[in-house]
Formats: C-alpha cells, structure tokens, sequence
C-alpha cells in the first residue's frame, strides 16, 4: 500500500465516520414523526388523520432506509481498520477507484455488483 492509497483510505474512513455521525442525528430528531399516533376521531377530521399517518409512513421508511445505511458504513469502517477497504468482499481485486469515491462504504467492485 502506497501512502496515497493510505491517505486515500484515511479521507474515506473519516467521511464514512461523518456520514455515520450525521444519520444517527437524523435518526434522533426524527424520532418523534415516528412514534405512534394516538387521534381522537371525535376531534381530529377524517383527512387529517389520513395526512398524519401518511406523514408517521414516510418518516417510517426514512428510518428504515437510514438503518440500512448505517448498517453498510459500520460494515465499511470495520473493513478499513482491518485494512481492507477497497477491496472487493467477493473476488478480493480492488474496487475502482471512481466507485469507492462516489461511496466509500461499497463493498463490491462494478463486476461482482453487477
């Protein structure tokens, strides 16, 4: 490993660190716009009720996709502190290097992905 390919890893790990940071964030102030509604039919209209559960569903499937985010980019960090970030997790060969630099936390290389 060459030490650009050293830095290069470094800057990755960092912004997967911060990416990592930034959706546990999003995470806790969206907390609330997932929990559970409780409307009372007698004072809250039928389109009201309707708009709040819509809005309860999206922020729901934020979450959901945030999780699997934040799932890949740990799975990433742990791949770069063994050393081992860049380097496809099914055929070992190196992951193109526009590739680990649009997402640093992809595991595979265009082929295998493919």
């Amino acid at each position: 490993m060459t030490d650009q390919d050293h830095l290069d890893q470094v800057w990755m790990g960092d912004k997967l660190e911060q990416e990592l940071i930034e959706l546990k964030e999003a995470s806790e102030r969206t907390r609330e716009d997932r929990a559970p509604r409780e409307l009372d039919q007698t004072t809250v209209g039928r389109l009201s009720r309707m708009d709040s559960m819509q809005m309860q569903a999206v922020a729901i499937a934020q979450e959901e996709h945030r999780q699997t985010r934040i799932r890949r980019i740990v799975a990433a960090i742990a791949r770069a502190d063994a050393g081992e970030l860049g380097a496809c997790a099914r055929c070992g060969e190196e992951i193109e290097e526009k590739r680990m630099l649009y997402d640093p936390s992809t595991p595979l290389c265009l082929e295998c992905a493919s």
